[in-house]
């Protein structure tokens, strides 16, 4: 296939993947499954990291005025009764924390698990399930809205920050779990709001998606074992257009795909969604098995 037809390809499977609760992982790798492509070459393992980066790039720039205001009340919160620990940004930087350390300390069991299509098969099916039925039993007569969202998360505890944080580890350990399907289903078991909860994930993705895509550029670019080296220097003028077209495609489908999600939420809820991983996983699987 074409380099610069697989570059948008590519870039709108992550951006169509990455915040929807359905595993950006699993359907990229599923595409270099379909594709015949190896994306632990040097190359492709940088140009997969790209994208991601693309992605993670509209969150900030679409929650811009949250974010902000979040920044002009800290520590002290809206009402002056927060701390630094209690404040919006400091329960997202502890679910941070939360995740990060327990997901470093099992970087040997992910990369281990990160080629295997059974086991994504399996946490999209699971997970879907998981999603129903949390949906059906915390969301129905809480889809929320913007200002209550705002209003919910002044008041989320640092319980609720840890359990979320704690959550997001198994998305880092079973590919195919999808990191926005554990925080959203955790926060609403916690007593969020779908739309709350969709809000508390996407906030904390950005630390998160930001230190593990940074960590994984890092390794790319130092190569080592089992990896190959992929520093700037060694990739032509036809490679980074390649890079930036994957860039700017994954960043677009992802800020249309946020925008959308946010407003389909408020409505509908995440039962559709469950069932396409259910759906998805299902066909995975077979085709794994017959591989």
């Amino acid at each position: 296939m074409n380099d610069y037809l697989l570059s948008v390809l590519l870039g709108i499977v992550e951006g169509l993947t990455e915040f929807l609760p359905v595993s950006s992982t699993a359907h990229l790798r599923i595409a270099e499954a379909l594709l015949g492509m190896d994306l632990g070459d040097g190359y492709w393992k940088m140009f997969s990291i790209v994208i991601q980066l693309g992605a993670i790039l509209c969150l900030p720039i679409y929650f811009w005025t949250r974010i902000t205001a979040f920044f002009a009340t800290f520590p002290k919160g809206v009402k002056g009764d927060k701390t630094l620990l209690t404040h919006p940004l400091g329960l997202t930087a502890v679910a941070f924390v939360c995740t990060a350390g327990p997901a470093f300390l099992l970087t040997k069991i992910i990369g281990k698990h990160l080629e295997d299509l059974k086991l994504m098969a399996t946490a999209l099916i699971v997970g879907g399930i998981v999603m129903w039925v949390v949906d059906a039993r915390f969301g129905e007569k809480r889809g929320g809205n913007f200002a209550t969202a705002a209003e919910e998360l002044e008041h989320m505890s640092l319980l609720q920050s840890v359990w979320i944080g704690l959550c997001q580890v198994l998305s880092a350990v079973f590919p195919g779990t999808s990191r926005s399907m554990v925080t959203i289903a955790a926060g609403q078991v916690s007593g969020l709001s779908r739309t709350a909860a969709l809000e508390f994930s996407f906030l904390v993705s950005i630390p998160t998606m930001a230190a593990a895509t940074g960590y994984d550029l890092l390794k790319t670019l130092k190569g080592g074992k089992g990896a190959e080296a992929a520093a700037p220097l060694h990739i032509d003028s036809h490679g980074w257009i390649i890079l930036a077209i994957g860039f700017v495609v994954s960043f677009l489908v992802a800020y249309a795909v946020v925008a959308w999600f946010m407003h389909w939420v408020r409505r509908r809820g995440f039962v559709p969604f469950a069932i396409y991983r259910i759906l998805a996983g299902i066909a995975v699987f077979f085709w794994a098995m017959n591989k």
